[in-house]
Parts: structure tokens; C-alpha cells; sequence
């Protein structure tokens, strides 16, 4: 079957691409702005990527189009798709319909650590042998890729709730069929599609009412939107993990956490009990990690053994990821681009680093972020950070300087170059300091290019 992806370079639908490509099916598709790493991972897949929408990329006409939610109506190949009558669908249907179906699925659904969560689940059960799928918006370091079509009848999903498509306005998640759903958090975000936190709750009710009676739902004990969602009704045994620093009660605890969350000791409810001790950092991630070795003993596994596993998990690429150490200046790349997440993100830093300098560079370059979502609770998110440069490439519907005013002008700065911003942190960064880039979006290169300009400046400086 030849199957012609329309946004195929998203994290989500490259990694359909790359599943229908393992299947055996023909597969080409369509994007703009085509870069890394998705890029490199369709390259590797043999899967050839037309740039732009020109509806000649239909010909030879494909057997199916699979259609992204970044596209509208108004485009000239969705017209072209329509006016043709030909067969189309979107991401998730064609991902429940040809390699969900039959298979026990595990699926990470929250406002934060989806990727992550899903990532450290994904690489437990590969630990194990069991050789699970895997489709993930993100590239777990272990994997290199974000999607696996797998060996065995467990498919790991990251359960995203941005809707699925410009005919279907139901957040994405609700194809997937779940056996074992983790619930990490719920937040309002998503401000272009949902009105109000009540319209994500109800969302996610309509996921929990896939799940099946004999499956599991792991759910966080300290996230009160989300016992707002099972109390409007749910069939399925729940099981609650506890993040550190709450006193919420709990079957899924962390005892013994290192103040960076660099290790911990899982207690499960049967008195199961393993100890973690790996390169992450944060009590986000603890928590992550919990959720994760939960839904691991619903297919089976012990806990000690998928606490082991986890203390070999390396991490996900634009995670708090090490990006380069120039002149002894370190240059994280993150994803965070919520409040909760910044702060988590910073936090955690802060815990591993002590008082050595954190320059934070925010890229407000989300829709909610954009429309002004989060604007109250940006400046309080930023608080463990001694330096803020926020980048605005495009333009808001709010005035970022509010930010800039409440933080202190002597501290923050609103930049809308991107060379601009990095000839600011060109000057500003010493030997000893952490730059920690945070952005849903490539930040104009940013992530790819400061360390080896940080390199570059300071020869210049030395006159090397």
C-alpha cells in the first residue's frame, strides 16, 4: 500500500510514518520546515519527505492519505485530497486500525512528562526482553528513534490531547484503546483548541471511558483535576503513585530521594521495593519514574527489576539535554514551555548545580504561550533562575515586558532576533555558568549552534 503522510515531520506523524515503513507499506509525505531530528530518522527509514503543499504530490495517487492536525482546510493539497475524492484518514485512526488493534496498550496521558514517562516505560519492558512498540513524541537516547514497530503484543503510546485532525476535533488519545493508561498531571494548556481546563478534563474522561474493566489506570495522587476526571466515572482499578514533597496518599511511593532526584527507593503496594539511581535530575522525574515502574508490574514485571532497568535509562533527547560544555559554560536544550514545567525543569537544575549561575532563555513560542495562557504565572515559574532571556520570534498577543518588569530589567530581557538573544548570551555566559534553552520549537537553531559559538567567541576573546 503506498500511504502519503501530509505533516510528516511532526514527532507524531513522522513516527507513523516510520511504523508504516517498518509494516512493509510504501510510504512518502509532505511537510515544511523539515529539520532534526525527525528528519534524519525519515532519511534513515528510506521515506522520501516533498517540501510544501503542492497538490502534485498526489501523483501518482496514493492508495491513502494520511492527514495531520496541523493541516486545514484551505490548503491546496487538503483541497486537492477532497476535491479527488480520495481515501484519507487521520493519524490516529490509521494507528489504532494497523497496529493497536490486538495489542496490549500502554499509554502516558498529562499535561507534563509524557514523553519522558513514556520513554522510561518503553525502555523497562525493552530491558526486559519483551521487545515492546513504541511510539513517543520525543527520541529516548537507548532507542535513537521515536517510533518501533516492536515484536511483542505491548505498544507503548505517548497519549497525546491535541485534537487528531481538521474533521475530527476529539483529542487524539481517544483511538487508542488502552489495556494500562498512566495519568501523570492535568493543567490547562492547549489555549488555540480548549476553552477552559473543564473542556481537557472532559477529554481525558472520554479516554478513561476506553478502558477497559480488566485494565489498570495509573493516576497521580497529587493532581486534583484528575480525581475530578475519575470522579465523573470510571470501571477500571486505579492505582496512585505520590510524587515527593506531597503527602497525598498512595499504593506508588518514593522513599530515600537524593535532593536532586538523582536516586530514590520505589515502594509498591505488595511492599515491592527497588532502588533507582541514574543521570536524570528533579522530583518531576521521580515522580515520571514511579508512574512508569507502576504500569511495568501491570504486564508483569518485578519492581526491583524495572527499577534496575531504570537506572540504566539515559534519558530523552531535548530533555534537559547536555548540548555541549564550551569554555566549562554548560548548554542544556529542554521542552518546557508550560510554567509547571519550567519550574520543575529549573528546580531540578537548581538542585544539581547549587549556586553556579543558571541563565534561562524561554521561547514564547507556543499558542497558549503566544495568546497569553501563562503570562500570570511566567515571572514565578522563573524564580530559580539567576538570568531570564525570553524570545518572542513571534508575535503575541500579550506584552511580554510585564515579565521582563516583575523579574527586574537588571535580570531579564526580552529579545525577538534570535541572533540578538545569542549575541546577549554570548556576552553574558562565564566558565562555570549553565544555559538552559527552553523551547516546543527549534529557537532558530539555537539548541544546534550556541555551544560551538560559545566555543568560538571564546577564542576570540583569548585571541586565540
Amino acid at each position: 500500500m503506498h500511504i502519503h503522510i501530509l505533516g510528516v515531520c511532526g514527532t507524531f506523524m513522522g513516527g507513523l510514518a516510520q511504523l508504516a515503513a517498518a509494516r512493509g507499506d510504501r510510504v512518502t509525505g509532505a511537510d515544511t520546515g523539515v529539520y532534526p531530528p525527525m528528519s534524519d530518522q525519515l532519511a534513515a527509514a528510506g521515506i522520501e519527505v516533498h517540501e510544501g503543499w503542492d497538490p502534485a504530490q498526489l501523483e501518482p495517487e496514493p492508495d491513502l492519505v494520511v492527514i495531520g492536525n496541523a493541516l486545514a482546510r484551505g490548503n491546496p493539497v487538503v483541497e486537492a485530497v477532497l476535491d479527488r475524492g480520495l481515501r484519507f484518514a487521520s493519524g490516529p485512526a490509521w494507528l489504532r486500525e494497523h497496529v493497536l488493534h490486538g495489542r496490549h496498550v500502554l499509554a502516558v496521558a498529562g499535561t507534563h512528562g509524557k514523553t519522558t514517562t513514556a520513554s522510561m516505560l518503553a525502555h523497562v519492558l525493552a530491558r526486559a526482553d519483551l521487545d515492546p512498540g513504541f511510539l513517543i513524541g520525543g527520541v529516548p537516547q537507548g532507542f535513537g528513534v521515536s517510533a518501533r514497530l516492536g515484536g511483542n503484543d505491548l505498544f507503548v503510546v505517548e497519549a497525546d490531547e491535541y485534537d487528531t485532525a481538521f474533521f475530527d476535533k476529539r483529542s487524539k488519545f481517544v483511538h487508542y484503546g488502552p489495556r494500562t493508561l498512566v495519568l501523570n498531571n492535568l493543567e490547562f494548556d492547549h489555549a488555540d483548541i480548549f476553552d477552559n481546563l473543564a473542556a481537557i478534563q472532559r477529554q481525558f474522561h472520554h479516554l478513561v471511558r476506553t478502558v477497559p474493566g480488566h485494565g489498570r489506570i495509573v493516576t497521580n495522587a497529587a493532581a486534583p483535576a484528575l480525581d475530578a476526571v475519575l470522579e465523573m466515572g470510571c470501571w477500571t482499578p486505579i492505582e496512585r503513585f505520590a510524587p515527593p514533597a506531597t503527602d497525598a496518599v498512595a499504593e506508588w511511593r518514593a522513599d530515600d530521594a537524593a535532593p536532586d532526584g538523582s536516586a530514590f527507593t520505589v515502594c509498591g503496594p505488595a511492599g515491592d521495593r527497588g532502588r533507582v539511581e541514574w543521570s536524570l535530575l528533579g522530583r518531576h522525574n521521580v515522580a515520571n519514574g514511579l508512574a512508569a515502574v507502576a504500569a511495568a508490574r501491570h504486564v508483569g514485571l518485578e519492581v526491583d527489576a524495572a527499577c534496575a532497568a531504570l537506572s540504566a535509562f539515559g534519558g530523552v533527547r531535548r530533555r534537559l539535554e547536555v548540548r555541549g560544555r564550551p569554555r566549562g559554560i554548560t548548554v542544556y536544550d529542554d521542552f518546557a514551555h508550560h510554567p509547571t514545567a519550567i519550574a520543575t525543569t529549573l528546580a531540578g537544575l537548581r538542585a544539581r548545580v547549587g549556586d553556579a549561575r543558571i541563565l534561562a532563555v524561554v521561547d514564547l513560542a507556543s499558542n497558549s504561550m503566544r495568546r497569553g495562557a501563562h503570562a500570570a504565572g511566567l515571572a514565578d515559574a522563573l524564580a530559580d533562575a539567576d538570568r531570564v532571556f525570553l524570545h518572542a520570534g513571534r508575535p503575541l498577543d500579550w506584552d511580554a515586558a510585564r515579565v521582563v518588569a516583575a523579574l527586574g530589567p537588571a535580570r531579564a530581557a526580552l529579545y525577538r532576533e534570535t541572533e540578538t538573544l545569542a549575541a546577549a548570551l554570548d556576552r553574558e555566559a562565564l566558565p562555570g555558568d549553565h544555559v538552559l534553552l527552553m523551547s516546543n520549537a527549534g529557537l532558530g537553531g539555537l539548541p544546534d549552534s550556541l555551544a560551538r559559538r560559545l566555543a568560538r567567541e571564546g577564542k576570540s576573546a583569548h585571541g586565540a
